[in-house]
């Protein structure tokens, strides 16, 4: 995997969607992780000045939707999220948060991702799971 042209790829596919409008950017690639960025301003608060958690939900479904992307063959299969749950288990008012999905399960018809929601000191904002669904393009 060419980490460099991976991250280009995944980047370009958030144009004119709402991962473009939350500035949400993919910033690491392994073999087995996906990792995105997101700021925290007032473009994602709620009324009380803090990360809001619908904002949260997108990172950790964009992250974890494209994860499973990269594991599938995108001519023939697409991906689509079934199930997200979240936990938040800590508040953020500015800065920036990070989206890390790594893989709980990867079948052939579903995928499912822990998507850990931290902030730049590595602090826990919030724990997800994803549950894709591998669908046939039609």
């Amino acid at each position: 995997m060419d980490k460099i042209k991976t991250l280009e790829i995944l980047n370009n596919l958030n144009k004119n969607t709402l991962m473009e409008t939350l500035q949400i950017e993919f910033v690491d690639v392994g073999i087995d992780y996906v990792t995105a960025k997101m700021p925290v301003n007032s473009k994602v608060h709620q009324p009380y000045g803090i990360l809001h958690g619908g904002a949260t939900a997108a990172l950790a479904e964009t992250v974890g939707s494209c994860a499973s992307a990269l594991f599938v063959d995108v001519k023939t299969k697409i991906v689509k999220g079934i199930e997200l749950s979240i936990n938040h288990v800590k508040s953020k008012k500015e800065g920036v948060v990070y989206g890390i999905a790594k893989p709980i399960h990867q079948g052939k018809t579903t995928h499912l991702w822990e998507i850990k929601i931290v902030d730049e000191e590595d602090n826990l904002i919030s724990i997800c799971k994803l549950t894709n669904i591998i669908l046939d393009k039609k």
